[in-house]
C-alpha cells in the first residue's frame, strides 16, 4: 500500500513523464529517444502548470472578490478537487485504486475494448471517488471496486470516441482524455451540439477562432482577446489602474503561452505514439493505441480558456438562482476551463456552442455536487480531512461527475445495480467496439476507392 501511496502522491507532473519514458521502451522507440520524449512530456508539463498557476494566481482572488460581491451563502462549501482527491485516495478503496485500474485498463486492452493506455494516473482519483460514494452508501466495498472499475471503462471508451476530435481541433494526434470529469461531459457535449445544429439561427453561426480573427481582425488573436478579457474582468472586480493592467497582461500571457506548452508536450508525444503504432501496426493488424492525458493539454485553446474566464460569473449567478442547489463556488471557481475543456473539440472551438454548453454544464455540476454533499462531508470526517475555517459541510464542483452520480444510483441497489451496471458497462463498450470496426473498414474501403 505505502508504494502506491507514494505513486499517488507524486502527481502527473512526475508519473507521466516516467510512464512516457516506459511506454518508450516497451514499443521499441530506444532508451535516448523515450528518456528524450519523457523529459520533453515533463517540461511540457512543468510549463503548463506555470501557465496554470498564473491563470490561478490572478482569477482565484478576482474570484473571491465576485462570490462576495454576490453575497452567496450557502450550507455547503466547493472545497475543491485537491479536497475531493485527498479524500478519495484517504479510503481503502484510494488505497487500491491504481493497481486495479491499471489491472482493469490492461484487461480492456488485451480484449480491444479500448484504445487508450491511460498513463494520468494521479487523476485516478476520480474512480476512487466513485468507487467510495459506492461503498458509503452500500457499505460494501465490493460494489465500491465494481463501481470504479464502470467508471474507468466508461471513461476509456469515450477517450477511444473523442480521441479523433482531439487530434482535429486541440492538434495533438495519439492522445485522448480519460479524465473521468472530462469523458462525463462528452456525451452531455455531442447531444447538445446536434440540439443546435437543429436550431435554426445557431446552427449556421461560425464562431471558431479563426473566423472569429477573419472578422476581427488583431481584436480577434487569442492573446487580445485575453488582454481584453482581462480588463473586463478588472473593471468587474474594481480593481485600480495597476490591477486592471497586471489581469490584462496575465490573462494575455495566458491565452499566448498555453498552447505553446501544449506543442512542447505534443513534441514528446508524437515520437511513442508513432512507435507505438508501428508496433502494434505489425502485431496486431492496424490497431489503433492513444496515450490517455489530463485533461490539461485541451485547456490551452485559446476559446477553452476565454470560455473559461466568462463562465467565472455565470456559475456565480448560477448559484444564486438554482433551485436545490446548496454549494457556494468557491476553490474550484478558477478551474472553469476544465470543465468545459471538452466542449471545445466536440464543438470543433465554436465559441458560441462552447459557451453556451459551458453554462448548462456548470448549472449540472452545481446541482450534482450538492447532491453529493452529504456524502463527501461524511467520507472527509472518516478520512480525517480538515475542513476549511467555518465548514460544516463540503463538496467539489469537480465532484459533480454525472457518471459518477448515475452509477451511484443503480449501485445504491446493491446486488441489482451491480449486474445492471456490468450488463450496461458491457453492452456500451461492445456495440461501441463495433460501430468504431464498422467505421475502420468503410474509412479503409474509401480509401482503396481512392
Amino acid at each position: 500500500m505505502a508504494f502506491f501511496n507514494f505513486i499517488s502522491s507524486l502527481g502527473s507532473m512526475i508519473m507521466v513523464p516516467i510512464i512516457i519514458f516506459i511506454v518508450g521502451l516497451i514499443f521499441r522507440n530506444g532508451l535516448a529517444k523515450s528518456l528524450r520524449s519523457g523529459i520533453t512530456v515533463g517540461v511540457g508539463f512543468i510549463g503548463l502548470n506555470l501557465v496554470l498557476d498564473l491563470l490561478f494566481k490572478y482569477v482565484g482572488p478576482a474570484t473571491d472578490i465576485l462570490v462576495k460581491k454576490f453575497n452567496l451563502s450557502f450550507s455547503v462549501i466547493d472545497a475543491g478537487w485537491p479536497a475531493a482527491a485527498a479524500v478519495a485516495f484517504g479510503t481503502k478503496i484510494g488505497a487500491l485504486i491504481i493497481p486495479f485500474i491499471l489491472i482493469v485498463n490492461v484487461v480492456l486492452l488485451v480484449t480491444k475494448l479500448t484504445k487508450t493506455v491511460n498513463v494520468d494516473i494521479w487523476n485516478y482519483w476520480h474512480y476512487a471517488f466513485t468507487g467510495t460514494l459506492v461503498s458509503t452508501i452500500t457499505g460494501s466495498l465490493t460494489y465500491g471496486f465494481i463501481a470504479a472499475a464502470a467508471h474507468a471503462a466508461i471513461s476509456l471508451k469515450i477517450a477511444d470516441i473523442s480521441a479523433p476530435k482531439i487530434k482535429e481541433v486541440i492538434g495533438v494526434p495519439g492522445v485522448s482524455i480519460p479524465q473521468a470529469f472530462a469523458a462525463s461531459t462528452v456525451p452531455v457535449f455531442i447531444l447538445l451540439d446536434k440540439l443546435y445544429d437543429k436550431i435554426p439561427g445557431l446552427k449556421d453561426i461560425k464562431a471558431d477562432a479563426k473566423t472569429i480573427n477573419e472578422k476581427l481582425g488583431i481584436f480577434g488573436e487569442p492573446m487580445i482577446i485575453g488582454f481584453i478579457l482581462g480588463i473586463l474582468f478588472g473593471l468587474i472586480v474594481n480593481y485600480d489602474i495597476k490591477g486592471i493592467l497586471e489581469m490584462a497582461f496575465a490573462m494575455a500571457g495566458i491565452m499566448l503561452l498555453l498552447p505553446r506548452m501544449v506543442k512542447i508536450i505534443m513534441e514528446g508525444l508524437v515520437p511513442i505514439s508513432e512507435s507505438a503504432r508501428e508496433f502494434l501496426q505489425r502485431r496486431f493488424s492496424g490497431s489503433e493505441f492513444y496515450i490517455g492525458l489530463d485533461s490539461a493539454i485541451t485547456v490551452g485553446h485559446p476559446t477553452t480558456i476565454a470560455v473559461g474566464i466568462l463562465l467565472i460569473p455565470i456559475v456565480l449567478i448560477l448559484a444564486s438562482i438554482l433551485p436545490n442547489n446548496t454549494t457556494l463556488p468557491l476553490a474550484d471557481l478558477a478551474s472553469t476551463a476544465f470543465f468545459v475543456c471538452m466542449a471545445t473539440p466536440i464543438h470543433k472551438g465554436n465559441f458560441l456552442r462552447i459557451l453556451i454548453s459551458g453554462t448548462i454544464m456548470m448549472a449540472i455540476v452545481l446541482l450534482l455536487s450538492s447532491a453529493f454533499a452529504p456524502i463527501i462531508t461524511q467520507s472527509a470526517i472518516e478520512t480525517g480531512f480538515a475542513f476549511p475555517k467555518g465548514a460544516q459541510a463540503i463538496t467539489a464542483l469537480s465532484a459533480g461527475n454525472i457518471f459518477a452520480w448515475i452509477i451511484s444510483k443503480i449501485m445504491s441497489l446493491r446486488i441489482v445495480g451491480a449486474v445492471i451496471i456490468v450488463l450496461l458497462v458491457l453492452a456500451f463498450l461492445i456495440i461501441s467496439k463495433k460501430y468504431e470496426d464498422k467505421k475502420l473498414v468503410e474509412s479503409t474501403n474509401e480509401k482503396g476507392m481512392d
